[in-house]
């Protein structure tokens, strides 16, 4: 369905900003109008545009800050109203996370994010995919 597929692209463009350390291509994916929070691992609920892109310029100011890869994306939508679960590989650590995008001015933009561990490499990941993170991950 090529709604899901837009969600997804969203998502990817996401992910690869955050790769890319790209803070202006990360500004441009967050709502401008809807309101936005972000729960990174271990960090207190942020609230606002302006506390959730100075995180964003915090963690990509780091440099011991580590390579994120997306596995297993799935899309829902609800109206103008969608998210996205996922699994972040974040250096040795797998996370499981979930993205949130409202439709604004024609384009999907990330409302939420919020990842935190996962201890269990789940059946989405596939036994290709499994074997590939169990490598990484041990």
């Amino acid at each position: 369905m090529q709604e899901h597929a837009d969600i997804i692209f969203a998502n990817e463009a996401f992910y690869v900003a955050f790769q890319m350390k790209d803070l202006e291509a990360m500004e441009g994916l967050w709502a401008q109008a809807a309101p936005v929070a972000c729960t990174h691992p271990g960090w207190p609920c942020l609230n606002g545009r302006e506390q959730v892109l100075k995180s964003w310029r915090a963690i990509f100011e780091n440099p011991d800050a580590v390579a994120v890869t997306c596995r297993a994306a799935k899309a829902r939508r609800y109206g103008d109203t969608a998210f996205v679960t996922c699994y972040e590989v974040i250096g040795e650590n797998l996370l499981a996370a979930t993205n949130v995008f409202v439709r604004e001015e024609g384009a999907w933009r990330m409302v939420h994010h919020q990842a935190g561990p996962c201890h269990v490499t789940p059946p989405e990941l596939g036994e290709d995919d499994e074997e590939e993170e169990a490598g990484r991950l041990q």
